[in-house]
């Protein structure tokens, strides 16, 4: 009878022990199938202003290259060096002219020949001119006499362009600066024979240099001509400036654009050294998001948006720039979709979330 009622009395208490562990797993079921608690905020309209910080070169704005119209001339001599000012008009360097001169006397001569040919033929002409009528002379020689006049005119205004090509020729005996600025190098010494495409001088125009900054892909929609910026030279010298030019374009290959930062003429700036830029970029009622919503990844940046059903919504974006923990939006969500900022790495496109958004 002892062994009969212990079967039945262990029986209760493994119905109890089933059920305890039923219980459990309808628990963590239901707790896997609610929605999982996650942080979240609202896309924002800020103010943003940030320091957007570039590097690049110093060149100049305006870089004239002298060169002589004329070849096969020495050069006579050289009146300035590297580094010295000039003014627009004033002589660089003179070739030597002592065969164009001999040229230019025999032209006058020819001139002078051709005045005297065009007087006779003038004058034969006129002295026949009326005689048509008379029979002395024929009409065929009357017609000549005045066609050897207008050939010895022509003669004239022929040798007086010869003339004044050569007279030309002996203005560009001198090289003059076609702008006012700094000798930035010099390649021509007395002797050297002149040849348009032998470049003699470089000159800075009007002393204006300028540092040609790299700028990145991200950041070019930032950057706008005549924004204020400071540029920071090797010598740790901070110098004002204001952005010229922003290129059009951006380089396939480094995926960097390029702008023209401008500064005032200065003799120390010397073309070629490297230098800092800093730029003040501030953007006014931009949607903005928290950087923690930002996501990267082979794609691009992204975050995930919630839809009225809570449900995520992975979302591509375009960001700009950052400023106290906050990242403005170039393109994205509009103002007021929420967004997750915490937790993206345990759920996925479609699910359903538990929002709890900061306030």
């Amino acid at each position: 009878m002892r062994h009969i009622l212990l079967p039945l009395l262990a029986f209760p208490l493994l119905l109890a022990g089933c059920s305890s562990q039923n219980k459990q797993d309808a628990d963590a079921t239901r707790a896997a199938s609610a929605p999982r608690a996650v942080s979240a905020a609202l896309v924002t309209a800020r103010s943003m202003s940030n320091d957007l910080a570039l590097s690049g070169v110093l060149v100049s704005r305006e870089e004239a290259a002298v060169a002589s119209q004329l070849s096969g001339y020495p050069v006579a001599q050289v009146f300035v060096d590297q580094d010295d000012q000039v003014r627009k008009g004033q002589p660089l360097a003179r070739l030597d002219d002592i065969l164009l001169r001999a040229d230019i006397a025999q032209q006058r001569a020819v001139l002078a020949q051709q005045r005297i040919a065009s007087d006779k033929a003038r004058a034969e002409a006129a002295r026949v001119a009326g005689l048509e009528q008379s029979g002395i002379l024929s009409a065929e020689a009357i017609a000549e006499r005045g066609l050897a006049a207008r050939t010895a005119e022509a003669n004239v205004a022929q040798a007086k362009a010869a003339l004044q090509s050569l007279m030309v020729k002996q203005d560009l005996m001198t090289i003059r600066a076609p702008v006012a600025g700094r000798v930035l190098s010099r390649a021509v010494r007395p002797g050297d024979i002149a040849a348009p495409a032998t470049i003699m001088f470089r000159i800075e125009r009007d002393n204006l240099v300028e540092v040609d900054a790299e700028v990145p892909e991200r950041s070019m929609p930032l950057i706008r001509p005549g924004m204020r910026a400071t540029v920071i030279l090797a010598s740790g010298r901070e110098v004002s400036a204001r952005v010229r030019l922003v290129s059009a374009e951006i380089d396939p290959q480094t995926k960097l654009g390029r702008t023209r930062v401008l500064m005032a003429p200065d003799r120390d700036l010397r073309p070629g050294g490297f230098a800092n830029v800093r730029l003040a970029v501030a953007q006014h009622d931009t949607p903005a998001v928290p950087e923690a919503a930002i996501r990267y990844d082979a794609s691009g940046a992204s975050l995930m948006a919630l839809d009225k059903a809570d449900r995520v919504h992975v979302t591509p974006v375009k960001v700009g720039i950052r400023s106290g923990g906050w990242i403005a939006l170039e393109a994205g969500p509009s103002v007021g979709t929420r967004i997750l900022t915490g937790g993206q790495g345990f759920v996925l496109e479609g699910d359903t979330v538990k929002p709890q958004v900061a306030r």
